[in-house]
């Protein structure tokens, strides 16, 4: 009889923390007037530092539209509340509640759609890789035996150790903390290439010192779409949030966004990546989707 007492603790505690789990970001958002988003501070053009040390880009534009669209929904004012993520840091901080959304170059993967949710895919990249032209690199085969880099938590340093494995190139493979530590790491001599989704290696190429010693290989490797990282289980946040991005591709909002920092000269160094709306961004804008199905984007 005298356990009683500490099973009954311990259940209410389990239904609180049942409860606390169950409650949606919206409520929480509603309560403190706070959105807090995740930025990367090196994924050009989608999140980014800029002179100022201010988060922006196309994925944090779209955030900031999103943020909007809550505050309607939810009748009051919000605050955002910026919070720096890495690759390997990004999935977590969004499962455990200390960020509400994972704004930058995020694929929309199967494996991670067990942690967390996407958003409707708002850019479709591919795997490729970046080197020195001196190099004389062209093809995965060109790399055997060779040291090649990624970066830690990312979906192409998984693909990357698979793809080595399964063709038995016997490859080095190194990682990085972020993508400008992986680019200076070939650019140095250490590794031969760089993998990684072929519009952030154009931004790191096309803001580097000299961007015509680079090359970006013609070959893809896979297809990678990306979207905001949402928390998972909380059909909520998730329809408030979808609703805005889709809200924001029917009415011209994402296209111009597209046009803002895809093929117009950027900050801080006014670059211009050149990259026009390719089908499957067309494609994904026209028919919102949060699949993780690469075959879906074709």
């Amino acid at each position: 009889m005298k356990l009683m007492p500490l099973v009954l603790a311990a259940a209410v505690g389990f239904v609180g923390m049942a409860s606390a789990q169950a409650a949606s970001r919206m409520d929480k958002i509603k309560s403190t007037g706070v959105v807090t988003l995740g930025y990367r501070d090196a994924s050009i053009p989608f999140s980014y530092l800029d002179d100022h040390q201010k988060p922006i880009g196309y994925s944090m534009d779209i955030c900031h539209g999103i943020v909007d669209a809550l505050s309607k929904d939810l009748k009051r004012p919000l605050t955002i509340k910026l919070v720096p993520v890495t690759s390997s840091t990004r999935i977590p901080l969004v499962a455990n509640g200390t960020v509400d959304l994972a704004c930058g170059s995020a694929t929309n993967n199967a494996e991670r759609q067990k942690q967390v949710s996407f958003a409707p895919t708002t850019f479709v990249t591919a795997t490729r890789f970046a080197a020195l032209k001196s190099s004389h690199v062209n093809k995965l085969s060109d790399f055997k035996g060779k040291t090649v880099v990624s970066v830690s938590g990312t979906s192409n340093l998984r693909w990357l150790v698979q793809a080595n494995s399964d063709q038995k190139l016997g490859m080095r493979i190194i990682t990085a903390k972020d993508h400008p530590e992986a680019f200076l790491t070939v650019q140095s001599g250490r590794a031969a290439a760089f993998f990684m989704d072929d519009i952030l290696l154009a931004g790191l190429v096309a803001t580097s010192h000299q961007p015509s010693d680079w090359m970006i290989s013609k070959d893809g490797y896979t297809i990678e779409p990306y979207g905001m990282i949402e928390p998972k289980n909380d059909p909520e946040f998730k329809t408030a949030v979808d609703n805005a991005v889709k809200a924001m591709m029917k009415d011209g909002t994402v296209a111009t966004l597209y046009a803002k920092w895809f093929t117009k000269p950027v900050p801080p160094k006014n670059v211009n990546l050149n990259w026009a709306m390719t089908p499957e961004v067309k494609k994904v804008i026209a028919h919102p989707t949060d699949s993780p199905d690469p075959a879906v984007y074709k």
